[in-house]
Order: structure tokens, then C-alpha cells, then sequence
């Protein structure tokens, strides 16, 4: 095993820094994508409503291995349409497949948790915010998307988390992320046994990383709940 490692070490590297800008890239589109889908779900409009509860049945609904297929192989269909729009050189590339299915992917997922979040704010906070003449687009991101995030982020982190062994599918077209590397290696050297035992060992310590700063971010985000537990025991003792 530790020959196996000095040999490969380098490779299974490379596919954790992919893996890594995959992972940090679906989560950053599919979070700038999860508000608006999320407001639009709450929204009483019809024409906001069920474009978006279509859009998070279908990614929510149907496999990520299908979707990838869908987006990478099916566009193929398309060429004509994606040449006239000047976008057949993006679909035609694995990578940038690959980072839109994962963003739509979890999108979908996430809108259903920030929308939650924003069902879970008290409302006699939005009614204060009322009552001092905030507007509805101030009291959104001063009052409604703060409380929100604070109150979404640990089950944020369970879906980063999921997006981080989520693009180990992309390898099937031929990404070569950790689990790329481990297919290769494996199928070149028939050690598969060395090869995937490699890639989890990578899969985890980059999960408990993301855990660490995930559970630092979430002690900064509730830092106000401390400071107010303080207080209250200085007035509670004696």
C-alpha cells in the first residue's frame, strides 16, 4: 500500500484540487440560484410559483447520474441550436457539463432549504422591521435573508457535503477528478482494492476539512446567541 501511495500519490492530488473546484463551484452558482428559486416558491404569483416547483421536482425528483447524461450526451442532439447561440463550444466540454448539472443539481436542493429558513424567521421580527419603515426589499436583506442563513446553514453544510461525493460521477465523463484517477489507476494496475481505498481516504479528510470550517462559520454566524446567554447569566447571578 505505501509503494502505491509514493507512486500515485501525486495523481489522487490533482483529482482532490478538481474535486475541490467542482465542488466549490456547484455550491457557488447553485447557492446564487437557491434565494431566487426560494422566493419564487413562496411566492403567491403562479408565474413565479410553478416555474420554479417545476424546476425543483424535476432535479430534486430524478437521478444526478441522469441529469449528467442528459446535460453532456443529450445536448449532442441540440448542436445546431447551441452553434447558432454560440454555446456549442461550452456543452461540448465535459468540465463545463459537469459544473451545470451539479449547480442545477444543487440548486434544487438548496432553494428547499433556504426556503425553509425563510419560513422559520419569526414573524414579529419582520413586523418590527415594518414598524420602523424598512421596505420589503430592506427588511429581505437586513432582517429575512440574515436570520435565514443563520438558521439554514447546518443543513447548508450536510448538502455541501453531499455535492463533495456528489462529483465523484462526473469521472464517467471523463472527469478526472479523485474518482477518475482511482478508474484509471485501477483499471491500468487491477488494483482496485489500493486505488478506491486511496480515493476514500481523500474523499474523507476533505469532508472533515469542509466540516471544520462549516462548524467555524455556523459559531460566527450564531455569535449574537452567545453574547446574549452571557449577558443574561451576568443578570441572572448573583
Amino acid at each position: 500500500m505505501l509503494a502505491f501511495l509514493a507512486d500515485h500519490l501525486g495523481a489522487f492530488a490533482n483529482g482532490a484540487l478538481i474535486t475541490l473546484q467542482y465542488t466549490a463551484a456547484s455550491c457557488l452558482f447553485g447557492a446564487i440560484l437557491a434565494v431566487p428559486i426560494a422566493l419564487m416558491r413562496l411566492s403567491r404569483r403562479a408565474e413565479a410559483f410553478w416555474p420554479a416547483t417545476a424546476y425543483v421536482f424535476f432535479f430534486r425528483g430524478t437521478p444526478l447520474l441522469a441529469q449528467i447524461f442528459l446535460i453532456y450526451y443529450g445536448s449532442g442532439q441540440f448542436r445546431q441550436g447551441l452553434e447558432s447561440l454560440g454555446l456549442w463550444s461550452l456543452f461540448r466540454e465535459p468540465w463545463f457539463c459537469a459544473v451545470l448539472t451539479l449547480s442545477l443539481n444543487t440548486g434544487a436542493y438548496s432553494s428547499e432549504i433556504v426556503r425553509g429558513a425563510l419560513l422559520a424567521v419569526p414573524h414579529g421580527e419582520v413586523e418590527a422591521a415594518m414598524a420602523l419603515g424598512l421596505s420589503p426589499l430592506q427588511r429581505l436583506r437586513l432582517v429575512v435573508l440574515p436570520r435565514a442563513l443563520a438558521a439554514a446553514w447546518p443543513a447548508y453544510t450536510n448538502e455541501i457535503v453531499y455535492q463533495i461525493q456528489a462529483t465523484s460521477l462526473v469521472s464517467i465523463i471523463t472527469v478526472m477528478d479523485i474518482t477518475g484517477v482511482a478508474r484509471v489507476i485501477a483499471s491500468r494496475n487491477f488494483a482496485f482494492y489500493e486505488a478506491f481505498a486511496t480515493a476514500a481516504a481523500f474523499y474523507l479528510a476533505i469532508v472533515y476539512l469542509v466540516i471544520l470550517v462549516a462548524k467555524r462559520i455556523e459559531k460566527r454566524l450564531h455569535a449574537h446567541l452567545d453574547e446574549v446567554e452571557s449577558v443574561g447569566k451576568r443578570i441572572g447571578g448573583p
